[in-house]
């Protein structure tokens, strides 16, 4: 697209900006449903002052979502709402049925970052985005390009077209999927700026689904292939109060497995049996992760017990025989799926960088239902380790799979053996986008007079509960060092109590359930002290719990020991028998060749010590692992230094 047909966009696009205001948007036809009883502080109360996760912030709001936009733009994404606009001439760009959601994506990741970081330019090119967008929605409400554009000639070749009807393929036509990003990145945009542009475009369409699916005389009985509707109808409803919207994210999830609505999909697109009697993750694991989410959102809004008690199962299931080392999910290339139980195989190992990042919104989720903390320690592992790990250091490649092993010959990575500057399927590229400017708000929650501190990272926040508000200050220089102040200041003097998560991997366990644990017993205790007095601390639940009279300016200071530890799996998983992984905090490290020449000798004795060093000029500034046999590198920054043998798990000295 040229630059100056950029120009015109975005001119006409800030044109149709002018009748947009935020409106009412509460519908008179909603019904009193329940709430998550935790609630997160909103990301524009959280303000990132961290050496860690800050920079990563910047690099996807300075540099990736241009990266991306360009990328989308050379291969003709914008083009395919023109072309289905009639605003231009020529066939479908691209290679998949779902192309439209990397607009979407790219579009709620800078609405999200525009939260934190207001930034009248990239309002005004989203605002420019959009309008591209609208172009291409037909009439009704419709919009997926590809079928307008040609609805005989999907961009797929998997995508099986009888009469060039819209729907008449759901199990991969991706019209439900496209749809589903739509409506979480119109929610995202219209949280950010208050603006309807977006939003109006997306219930529309949602409106259209709610006449077209359900059970009434006239209406198409049938689920999505892949899911992801069912949460972005959730958000539309509670933006808007409309309850068709929920009932649609629920009928979508109840008749899944159900032969008499449709045909079923089966396990690859968790279809095979009614959600409720799930117990076992299987399947595609990106469709999985973001039908557990919206299942939580059904057990929660809707006080569903059944749901709940499958949404626990499934949990169960996963992070006791099926997550990585690294909070990586989805061991198979073949259908980017999960594995048999303790299927984890370490250089064939999928990890689609999507499936983290859905892992990571499930168990927010699910904080939120319940408050446990081991739904944080999946959360921390899987940030530090095999989300981050997806997004190279410049910012501009990018891992699909994340393997755990690297012979430096199997193209792991989508026919690569090093992150790729994009892909024919930009899924994960653009879920980074949508993901990592959300990430300061994970940082804490808040339920009645009870503050949850989450996460650890350099900052300043304001947190409201119910019958006051702090301002908390951390500062510390995690993950490299287990050191963090809070300075507390409430609004008024009040009791409240505080609720500071402890680390799974300082409590002596590596990931929750038995799937690993630690080789050695750790003897070093998490303390605390308030204005420099050691208090003894309840460590309750995973939690130090704290409940005083906050007067004023008050200073904790929470250590939380962080030695070299080493990791040992399950005997059942093939793959890592007689080997060990390290980590240091939330951190699992690996070791490559470019450091260690003789990697594929390298054994570990339980004796060996480690030196943990800070080094400021490798890898934009990590804490190294040495001894005389080795030097390991945090798992996220491998492959930034060239393609090369890499390994997570070492073998144990015999």
């Amino acid at each position: 697209m040229k630059k100056l047909q950029y120009i015109l966009i975005i001119v006409i696009g800030l044109i149709t900006v002018i009748g947009c205001n935020t409106g009412n948007t509460d519908s008179s036809d909603s019904k009193k449903n329940n709430s998550y009883p935790i609630i997160p502080v909103d990301i524009r109360d959280v303000k990132l002052t961290d050496n860690f996760w800050l920079p990563v912030i910047k690099k996807v709001q300075e540099k990736t979502i241009h990266y991306a936009i360009n990328k989308c733009e050379e291969e003709g994404r914008f083009d395919n709402f023109y072309i289905a606009g009639g605003i231009m001439d020529g066939d479908v760009k691209g290679e998949m049925p779902f192309d439209d959601t990397d607009a979407y994506k790219i579009i709620e990741g800078a609405s999200i970052s525009l939260i934190s970081a207001p930034n009248p330019e990239l309002e005004a090119l989203l605002d420019s985005l959009i309008y591209i967008i609208s172009v291409g929605q037909e009439d009704d409400g419709y919009l997926t390009t590809w079928r307008t554009i040609d609805p005989a000639k999907p961009p797929a070749t998997w995508v099986e077209v009888k009469d060039g009807k819209r729907w008449e393929s759901l199990f991969m036509s991706h019209e439900l999927y496209n749809a589903g990003h739509l409506y979480e990145a119109a929610a995202a945009h219209y949280r950010a700026t208050g603006k309807r542009n977006f939003l109006d475009i997306a219930l529309k369409n949602a409106d259209l689904m709610v006449e077209t699916f359900g059970d009434s005389t006239g209406k198409i009985q049938a689920v999505p292939g892949h899911q992801i509707i069912e949460t972005g109808l959730i958000k539309l409803y509670l933006i808007t109060g409309k309850q068709e919207y929920l009932d649609l994210a629920k009928y979508f999830l109840d008749n899944r497995g159900n032969p008499d609505n449709h045909n079923l999909f089966g396990p690859y697109s968790q279809d095979h049996v009614p959600v409720t009697q799930q117990d076992e993750v299987v399947g595609h694991a990106v469709r999985a992760m973001y039908m557990y989410a919206a299942m939580t959102d059904i057990a929660v809004l809707e006080d569903d017990s059944a749901y709940a008690a499958a949404v626990d199962n499934l949990w169960d299931n996963m992070t006791q025989k099926k997550i990585y080392i690294t909070g990586g999910v989805g061991a198979r290339h073949d259908g980017e799926s999960f594995g048999e139980n303790y299927e984890l195989p370490n250089l064939t190992a999928y990890n689609e960088t999507c499936a983290a990042i859905g892992d990571i919104y499930w168990n927010h989720k699910l904080h939120s239902q319940k408050g446990d903390v081991d739904y944080y320690d999946i959360i921390e592992r899987t940030l530090y380790n095999g989300m981050l790990s997806g997004l190279s250091l410049d910012g501009t490649k990018f891992f699909y799979p994340n393997a755990l092993e690297s012979d430096s010959e199997y193209q792991s990575n989508k026919g690569s053996c090093t992150r790729s500057p994009w892909f024919d399927c930009s899924c994960c590229p653009t879920n980074l986008i949508r993901f990592i400017p959300s990430i300061p708000g994970l940082m804490y929650s808040a339920s009645g007079d009870t503050v949850y501190v989450n996460l650890f990272a350099s900052s300043i926040s304001k947190v409201k509960t119910e019958n006051n508000e702090f301002t908390i200050e951390q500062q510390t220089n995690y993950p490299w060092d287990g050191e963090v102040a809070f300075t507390i200041s409430p609004a008024k003097v009040g009791k409240a109590t505080f609720k500071i998560r402890v680390p799974s991997w300082a409590r002596n366990l590596p990931v929750p359930g038995n799937l690993y644990s630690y080789l050695d017993d750790n003897d070093l205790k998490p303390a605390i002290s308030v204005d420099g007095e050691a208090i003894d601390a309840d460590i309750i639940d995973g939690y130090m719990v704290i409940t005083k009279d906050w007067t004023g300016d008050e200073t904790l200071n929470l250590n939380l020991p962080m030695p070299v530890r080493m990791v040992v799996a399950d005997e059942k998983v093939e793959d890592d028998r007689g080997k060990v992984s390290l980590e240091r905090g939330p951190v699992v490290y690996a070791i490559e060749e470019i450091d260690n020449k003789n990697i594929d000798e390298i054994t570990i004795s339980p004796d060996d010590e480690f030196k943990p060093v800070y080094e400021a000029d490798l890898l934009d500034g990590v804490v190294t692992l040495n001894n005389a046999k080795l030097k390991a590198i945090p798992y996220y920054a491998w492959s930034n230094r060239g393609a090369g043998k890499m390994k997570v798990w070492i073998d144990v000295e015999k």
